[in-house]
């Protein structure tokens, strides 16, 4: 079966949970350290899909498998075109292609919104399968923050990322 990207919905709320809590677990894609509770992330599910800030998810066979999202990049309000982006793919499901085609489609829904003038992407500089996608993408190296963050008892430099649409 061919995957599909839709929108995301409260239903997908626990397995978005699932594949983002795994990363916080085992990943450094994040910044936390420990797990968040459903009603946290339904918070943030509640913050997206309306304005400039789309939640998809990839499904493959009736299971969600990634999600891809445009978050507020700051909150001050000269801000609001500049978006941050946002992959995740559950760990079994890596390598398959499923990160490009979220971060293909969310972009595409960037390019068509008027209310977008850049997406802007974090990433750890380990994630080196990240930030070759971002390279092919287009996205443009603007900075590193070094040892900006601390996980596992390391510490971690971050590149910032960004794309004009």
């Amino acid at each position: 079966m061919r995957p599909i990207i839709r929108t995301a919905v409260e239903a997908d709320l626990p397995r978005l949970l699932e594949i983002y809590n795994d990363e916080v677990e085992h990943g450094t894609a994040t910044f936390d350290t420990e797990p968040l509770t459903l009603d946290e992330r339904r918070l943030w599910l509640l913050e997206h899909n309306q304005g400039n800030h789309p939640l998809i998810v990839l499904e493959c066979e009736g299971a969600v498998w990634g999600y891809a999202s445009l978050s507020t990049f700051k909150a001050k309000h000269a801000y609001a075109s500049s978006t941050e982006l946002s992959v995740y793919v559950h760990r079994s499901a890596r390598g398959r292609g499923y990160g490009e085609r979220l971060t293909r489609s969310i972009l595409a829904l960037a390019e068509e919104d008027p209310l977008t003038h850049r997406v802007y992407s974090c990433i750890t500089s380990e994630n080196t399968a990240s930030i070759a996608l971002h390279r092919k993408l287009g996205f443009l190296l603007i900075g590193t923050f070094t040892q900006a963050g601390r996980k596992f008892g390391r510490w971690l430099d971050v590149t910032y990322w960004e794309k004009a649409v």
